[in-house]
């Protein structure tokens, strides 16, 4: 029997190139033979995470449309033929079964070339509302894969399966053995912008740590993701104001932070709360506010809903109003342990099983591979 062979083309920030990886893990796990190739733009998030976990990428030239200029948007469809070109090239070169598409407009030209090709293509939507490149794709390939119910609105309702956000394995397992009765009455605060960080949460936490509610935050303690471009500005606030706080632009292994937090204040991107919620983290969401098409609210509209978290609109807060937020729920035991059981109740720890087993079973029914 032939290996599996997967290409899985998206990345460019974490919420794109984290489920890829849970997914790729996966089918490693069940296929030791399988092989996997990473097909994306080269940035380098992409390329140190790949390197970290052990799987080989590729990059084709590839530019975003959705919020360019208009000279922007010209470059952008201008070099449509070209991307596509490239990447039927990898596609010869590496002869996949299956090409999985997690997201971002490198998506577009990949998985337009392996339906030229021939080859079962299957996408994972991970937001509420989908982008752009997803929702013309979403008439082109076999399977879709939501991570929430309500994006099914937006695309062929026979392709669509709910299979949930894939999380890597390391946080899966951390969360399995995580004992969910524990409650800690000196809680800790994960700060979590996004793998590229978020410069006005960033400053609403500082200010509030730092100025206006020092005494009231002073008994929780602090670990803050900043990204790189505040990480060092942060550092030093906090320094100068003598409160004791984990600060990193990225933290690469969050199994084991989450394992350190008891509460989270977060953007509301869809891996971040798919991470938050198979570890059963209580969560304060402040929406990203120019997410396209106000995703990040609606992501978070999920989990409010659920009872795992709370949402704040970022221009409704002040450091005063946020540190107020933090200091009830920091002070509430009963209302965490609460809000962490919803948690784990909107989780979804099969995702990357389910979305394999899709993969899988679009490459048999294509007869390009068989167990």
């Amino acid at each position: 029997m032939a290996a599996f062979r997967l290409l899985i083309s998206g990345g460019g920030t974490g919420g794109h190139l984290f489920p890829a990886i849970a997914a790729a893990q996966e089918l490693r796990a069940r296929l030791p033979d399988s092989e996997v190739l990473f097909l994306g733009t080269g940035r380098k998030i992409d390329t140190l995470g790949l390197a970290s976990h052990g799987f080989a990428g590729a990059a084709i030239e590839s530019f975003g449309f959705k919020g360019e200029d208009f000279a922007g948007k010209c470059k952008a469809i201008a070099a449509v033929p070209k991307s596509i070109a490239q990447a039927m090239i990898e596609i010869r070169r590496f002869r996949p079964d299956v090409v999985l598409g997690v997201g971002g407009y490198v998506t577009g030209p990949v998985l337009t070339a392996a339906r030229l090709s021939g080859i079962a293509t299957v996408i994972h939507e991970q937001n509420s509302v989908p982008g752009l490149t997803n929702r013309l794709l979403g008439r082109l390939v076999t399977r879709i894969c939501l991570s929430l119910p309500e994006s099914e609105q937006y695309f062929p309702a026979k392709k669509c399966v709910l299979t949930g956000n894939p999380v890597r394995q390391t946080i899966v397992s951390m969360a399995q053995a995580k004992d969910e009765e524990t409650v800690s009455s000196h809680p800790t605060l994960l700060v979590l912008g996004g793998s590229q960080g978020a410069h006005a949460l960033n400053q609403l936490v500082a200010d509030a740590f730092c100025q206006t509610a020092k005494t009231e935050l002073a008994a929780i303690r602090l670990i803050h993701q900043t990204g790189a471009d505040d990480e060092e500005v942060v550092k030093k606030r906090y320094a100068e104001a003598g409160v004791e706080a984990e600060v990193a632009a990225f933290f690469t292994d969050m199994a084991a932070v989450y394992r350190q937090a008891d509460f989270c204040l977060s953007r509301a991107g869809a891996t971040t709360l798919a991470e938050l919620a198979i570890v059963g983290l209580p969560a304060i969401l402040v929406p990203y506010p120019y997410a396209a098409d106000n995703h990040q609210e609606r992501n978070a509209d999920h989990y409010v809903e659920g009872g795992g978290a709370w949402m704040f609109r970022q221009n409704e807060l002040t450091a005063a109003s946020l540190a107020q937020h933090t200091v009830a729920l920091a002070g509430d035991p009963a209302r965490r342990w609460a809000m962490a059981r919803s948690m784990r109740g909107l989780a979804q720890p099969e995702a990357a099983k389910t979305i394999v087993d899709i993969c899988l079973e679009a490459a048999k029914k294509s007869a390009r591979w068989s167990e």
